[in-house]
């Protein structure tokens, strides 16, 4: 096919979208019904990932000290748990700080009842703070941590704190919440190209005496079907865009609105930081799928 004949079904495409007026019109909305369910689906998915990839960001593992630690003991400690591969970071935390971080947490009021407690008679012990890099290693690297008591003959460690029980359980929920979400949006895309499909195939359907009489005056297969082709690209970008629209002034005035109301305390993702994979995936989906539809269509028309 030469250059001259692409513009030929280039035109042909754009001309049929807007010829068929109503027809057009119901393919677009079918596309941006579905595809704005989706694209709702797959923000809310992104937003509780986040929020689980926050709450596994945030388990650290404490290992409390036994009173009166040598310092040299207590650095040759800090040492062998940061040379562990699945440390990432270690801080050590003494019993002064630790009370300042604890008197901060309980806020001005419930603060006071610290005040008999100062440098001379802190309850508190000294902390060794260990993050990790992978989340999920947590009770193995702990477990990995209190066996290193073994191997002093002081036994440094007084206890090794990370939330047993609850963390295994934080682990569970976000695993299964990211499991379903994706179970849940690959569903919804499958059934989304089915629905536009249908509607578009019903746009070719009430156009076969068209196609009919192109086949018996004696055009070729590809040259029936390029319009449509190119037809059907035309209405799924159409579709994705003005979903892509929608769902950019809907999603930003609700991140304006929870952001702007500290008492909900959520921390939605910015559209900024998510705008290029949502935009190229509803495209290129609402693009597949008009061409894909409108191809799959009108094969059967072509056999006269």
């Amino acid at each position: 096919m030469n250059f001259k004949t692409f513009l030929r079904h280039v035109r042909e495409g754009f001309k049929n979208v807007f010829r068929n007026g109503w027809m057009s019109v119901a393919s677009i909305t079918s596309i941006v019904v579905s595809l704005f369910v989706l694209g709702v689906f797959i923000l809310l998915v992104l937003n509780v990932n986040a929020v689980a990839d926050k709450a596994d960001s945030q388990v650290q593992i404490n290992v409390h000290l036994t009173l009166n630690t040598e310092q040299k003991l207590r650095e040759t400690l800090q040492n062998e748990i940061g040379n562990m591969p699945e440390v990432s970071k270690i801080d050590f935390i003494s019993k002064d700080q630790g009370l300042k971080e604890f008197r901060d947490s309980l806020g001005e009021d419930a603060a006071e009842l610290l005040d008999g407690f100062d440098k001379d008679n802190n309850p508190l012990p000294d902390t060794l703070r260990v993050e990790v890099v992978q989340p999920t290693t947590v009770p193995f690297v702990a477990e990995k941590i209190l066996a290193l008591n073994e191997t002093h003959a002081e036994k440094p460690i007084y206890k090794v704190k990370y939330g047993k029980g609850s963390i295994e359980t934080l682990f569970k929920i976000t695993r299964a919440v990211r499991n379903i979400g994706f179970i849940f949006v690959a569903g919804l895309a499958l059934m989304s190209m089915f629905l536009i499909s249908n509607t578009i195939r019903v746009t070719i359907l009430a156009r076969r005496k068209e196609i009919g009489i192109m086949k018996l005056v004696g055009a070729t297969n590809y040259f029936i079907r390029w319009p449509f082709f190119i037809e059907g690209a035309l209405i799924g970008l159409i579709g994705s865009l003005v979903t892509v629209g929608a769902l950019y002034v809907g999603y930003s005035s609700l991140v304006a609105s929870v952001q702007g109301d500290p008492m909900l305390g959520l921390q939605l993702i910015s559209f900024g930081d998510i705008w290029l994979f949502l935009c190229g995936l509803l495209v290129g989906l609402g693009v597949l799928i008009g061409v894909w539809g409108s191809t799959v269509s009108i094969r059967k028309f072509l056999k006269v």
